[in-house]
């Protein structure tokens, strides 16, 4: 499992970067260029906080909790044995470096670099994301959607303890 996570990381942190290094190189920040009007745009934006653009110039806090998630993920990977979890895990750690990355290594530099979003669907939500912020909630969905269906992470299934059967006879008094 330990590869198809950090393969999957891989290609989502490929991917990731790729996209942003072409929005940088092809769009004015603050551009926007309506794909399919008020439903799919590309906004360019640098976001120097959290989701929405709250706690803006916490940077280093974001950093500092990225590469704590990168540190236990690395660690906590080898008690995978479910492709499920796996995947999870993957789209976790490829979304966490890929803004992660961002934050170390984008203007205005380190300490304070921000994350490039662009994605934008103003039908669903007013928030600008990218393939990192994607990756990162999608995680989140199926860690909720595997806790609720009580998978382990050796892929079986919590079995809730059986209910004492009632007596089919009753006694008559």
């Amino acid at each position: 499992m330990i590869v198809l996570i950090f393969g999957l990381a891989s290609l989502i942190l490929l991917t990731d970067q790729i996209s942003k290094a072409i929005v940088v190189d092809q769009m004015v920040e603050g551009e926007t260029i309506p794909v399919l009007p008020g439903f799919f745009e590309l906004t360019f934006v640098r976001n120097p906080g959290a989701s929405f653009g709250l706690a803006g110039g916490m940077t280093w806090v974001f950093s500092i909790l990225a590469f704590t998630v990168v540190v236990a993920i690395a660690i906590f990977a080898r008690r995978i044995h479910s492709v499920r979890w796996a995947v999870m895990i993957g789209l976790l750690l490829g979304g966490t470096v890929g803004n992660l990355s961002d934050r170390l290594f984008r203007q205005p530099g380190f300490p304070n670099g921000m994350v490039v979003d662009f994605i934008s669907t103003p039908w669903m939500m007013p928030a600008i994301y990218n393939v990192a912020d994607i990756c990162i909630v999608s995680s989140m969905i199926l860690f909720g959607w595997f806790s609720i269906l009580g998978l382990k992470l050796d892929g079986t299934r919590e079995v809730a303890p059986a209910k004492p059967k009632k007596s089919a006879a009753k006694k008559s008094t």
